[in-house]
């Protein structure tokens, strides 16, 4: 099974192309900044720079919705390749094709990140705060229990 899933940062805006021929397809090229979970002793870099593509309605999204800073969330999978380039030297790739491409978080929180700061995450609104789409618990009912 070849199944890959990521949560991360777009590096920079979407290098979308549309192949040539009768049926023009879109094709979204972007590198995703994912974060590591655990950083060892002596390494500086906290994050993993992976190079994604995605085809069709997948990358006309990303064209339409997705620029740089856009936290994503990508299902996809690991695809290997080879190419010659104009020097005659074998390159070796290894890109995630994306299949499922979802936003990982609010517009607002994203706007945040595209004004030039990486600050969202001090800016979020911590769970229950007025307009974060849950109602309080009226006074009193937390000690009732819930009806159901």
């Amino acid at each position: 099974m070849n199944k890959v899933i990521l949560v991360g940062r777009l590096t920079r805006d979407p290098d979308v192309r549309y192949s040539q021929g009768e049926q023009s397809m879109a094709i979204a090229r972007f590198s995703l900044a994912v974060d590591r979970r655990f950083k060892r002793d002596g390494d500086n870099q906290s994050a993993d720079f992976i190079s994604c593509v995605a085809f069709g309605k997948t990358a006309e999204f990303i064209e339409k919705y997705v620029h740089k800073g856009t936290k994503l969330v990508l299902e996809g999978r690991i695809q290997t390749g080879s190419y010659t380039n104009k020097d005659g030297v074998k390159v070796y790739t290894t890109d995630v094709v994306a299949e499922n491409v979802e936003f990982a978080e609010s517009k607002a929180t994203a706007a945040n990140y595209s004004n030039g700061g990486f600050e969202g995450a001090a800016n979020e609104k911590p769970a229950g705060a007025p307009g974060d789409g849950f109602m309080n618990v009226a006074d009193g009912l937390e000690d009732e229990g819930l009806p159901f």
